[in-house]
């Protein structure tokens, strides 16, 4: 049945149906970094530097440059056919770890934390942009092999444009939810 759906799509569905994919995997990814044991004194140490982080940011004014910095390099770097999904998918682990820890430093039900987390726009922003970023390797590899690859790097472009505005937003919003919380 599903390889049925996919046949009869267009290659607009196909695109959406490979980032949705993509997505819901890249959830069940984080996820399960968050089942890496971690105890208490590392959950600290890895809070602590992140608050140390963000004040040092915010006496800066740099929060929305660092926050969207950070991910955008992460997302070019998932363009990149076969290492890009790869490293997507490993900093998406390492954000389950991550988010994790804060939950144990903060005393909090990590299931919990990582509910509220796609409560907010930020999260589902964030990750539109890697499974756009992921599918679109994807794509571009398989456009590789089929002798299209210049075609298919126009779309890339236009993705990783998309992304930047995407991440820009997500950034934007974060920082004024980081600087309401403190």
């Amino acid at each position: 049945m599903i390889l049925n759906i996919w046949k009869k799509s267009s290659p607009k569905r196909k695109r959406i149906l490979s980032a949705l994919t993509i997505l819901t995997i890249a959830v069940l990814i984080t996820a399960l970094g968050m089942l890496v044991p971690t105890s208490e004194q590392e959950a600290e140490v890895i809070n602590n530097n992140l608050n140390q982080t963000v004040n040092s940011l915010s006496q800066n004014g740099g929060i929305v440059q660092f926050i969207f910095g950070n991910n955008f390099m992460i997302c070019l770097l998932m363009f990149i056919p076969i290492i890009g999904p790869l490293l997507g998918f490993y900093a998406l682990f390492n954000t389950g770890t991550v988010i994790n820890a804060i939950a144990i430093a903060q005393g909090y039900p990590s299931g919990l934390v990582f509910i509220a987390l796609f409560l907010t726009p930020v999260a589902w922003i964030e990750y539109a942009a890697y499974s756009t970023a992921i599918s679109e390797s994807i794509w571009l590899f398989r456009r590789i092999f089929q002798k299209q690859t210049w075609k298919e790097l126009r779309n890339t472009s236009i993705f990783i444009s998309i992304c930047g505005v995407l991440l820009l937003i997500g950034a934007i919003i974060e920082t004024v939810i980081i600087v309401a919380g403190q």
